[in-house]
């Protein structure tokens, strides 16, 4: 049965409708307009701030300021107080640095260096085929100037970017072995840095180590894994002890020949949605793995132990994992600087994200410092032996 009400009583309860709505709709465009205010407000605090101090610096400070410099400095500084350890703020060198880095690439003089405990540079490795490799230096040298610039002085950080340069550059190096000082002259010059080496074990065993994602890694690795696999390899260890990771676009393109077809990893943004990071087509990889790792396996370098894992193709031996699950996209400016940030974190198609965590091996070895023996390496040998028989 159909009730019916009076016109008035219809008007009333529409006017009475749209002034709950009106109300409703008032309260939260309200609310987030306060919101925008506190934030505002808080934004105009913070350059306040910023230029108190800029006013005060520039009255007081007894030196001259490099205007571009303090700029770089500003927005270095930015980056830092969001406190992420993995973002960063680069200077338009920084940022080319970086880029020739990614490639696979180096101009300079084909050293690794590390700090040595008296504060100079201490040189750990010498690459093959650089310009430095045919001169008498040897591991264990120590750089005391760099183009008649005491290391100490200048500092480490700086020394090293000095001896950065343009291919075709000079540099004179003071090298002290045995407490005795001596100038040497180089030329800087452009290097591919391997990333990839592998050789055939007995028992045709494929090691294959790889030390970092760059863009010129996939070729390499690929090339390297074709050889062995037409030498007759019928197991591969995989070496990523030590790989702090690198392009997750290069990583892709070595996990694609192993892996069956499907999503092997995603990325996870802020607002929720999810983007495949990792494909892998139907070509497949069908022999026994395994994955050796230890705690500065990172990022891409977790990701390929993980994926191998997660797809029951690999095992890993080693120790438990940086945990760096969290992705950083690059972003150029007008001026050639660019800011590197954390975007997302990202997972497997199998597993949650480990960033923070790690990936814990199957086979938990650990190699003891004062002894030459590789442990690790060992059991990966012991382990994938018994699989091939």
């Amino acid at each position: 049965m159909n009730k019916k009400i009076s016109l008035g009583l219809a008007l009333s309860l529409i006017a009475i409708a749209s002034a709950v709505t009106f109300i409703l709709t008032s309260f939260f465009s309200l609310q987030s307009f306060n919101e925008k205010v506190v934030d505002v407000n808080e934004k105009a605090k913070k350059y306040s701030s910023l230029q108190v101090l800029d006013s005060y610096v520039r009255e007081n400070y007894f030196g001259d300021i490099d205007e571009e410099e303090l700029s770089s400095g500003i927005l270095k500084g930015y980056v830092e107080g969001i406190d992420d350890k993995y973002s960063r703020f680069l200077t338009a060198e920084e940022y080319q640095n970086e880029l020739s880095s990614d490639s696979g690439e180096l101009v300079g003089l084909g050293l690794t260096l590390t700090e040595d405990e008296s504060g100079y540079i201490r040189i750990a490795e010498i690459y093959q085929d650089s310009p430095v490799s045919e001169s008498d230096l040897v591991v264990g040298d120590i750089i005391t100037y760099v183009d008649g610039n005491d290391v100490l002085v200048t500092g480490f950080d700086e020394s090293i970017e000095a001896m950065k340069g343009q291919e075709g550059t000079e540099i004179t190096i003071t090298v002290r072995r045995d407490g005795i000082d001596r100038d040497m002259v180089f030329v800087r010059r452009s290097m591919e840095l391997t990333s990839v080496t592998g050789e055939m074990l007995s028992g045709y065993i494929g090691y294959i180590k790889i030390t970092a994602f760059k863009k010129n890694t996939p070729d390499q690795f690929i090339e390297t894994l074709e050889r062995l696999n037409s030498n007759g390899a019928k197991a591969f260890i995989f070496d990523l002890r030590d790989n702090g990771g690198g392009l997750v676009s290069a990583l892709e393109e070595c996990v694609d020949p192993l892996l069956p077809e499907g999503i092997v990893a995603t990325a996870e943004y802020k607002d929720g949605h999810s983007e495949t990071l990792v494909y892998s087509d139907e070509s497949e990889l069908n022999l026994p793995m395994i994955v050796l790792v230890n705690d500065k396996t990172a990022s891409a370098g977790e990701l390929f132990a993980a994926s191998l894992k997660d797809f029951g193709k690999a095992q890993l031996v080693g120790i438990q994992t940086f945990g760096k699950g969290v992705m950083q996209q690059t972003t150029e400016f007008e001026d050639g600087s660019a800011v590197v940030l954390t975007v997302a974190e990202y997972k497997t198609a199998y597993s949650e994200c480990y960033d923070g965590i790690g990936l814990v091996p199957d086979y938990v070895v650990e190699n003891e410092e004062d002894s030459e023996t590789d442990f690790q390496y060992n059991k990966a040998v012991e382990i994938i032996s018994k699989e091939i028989q």
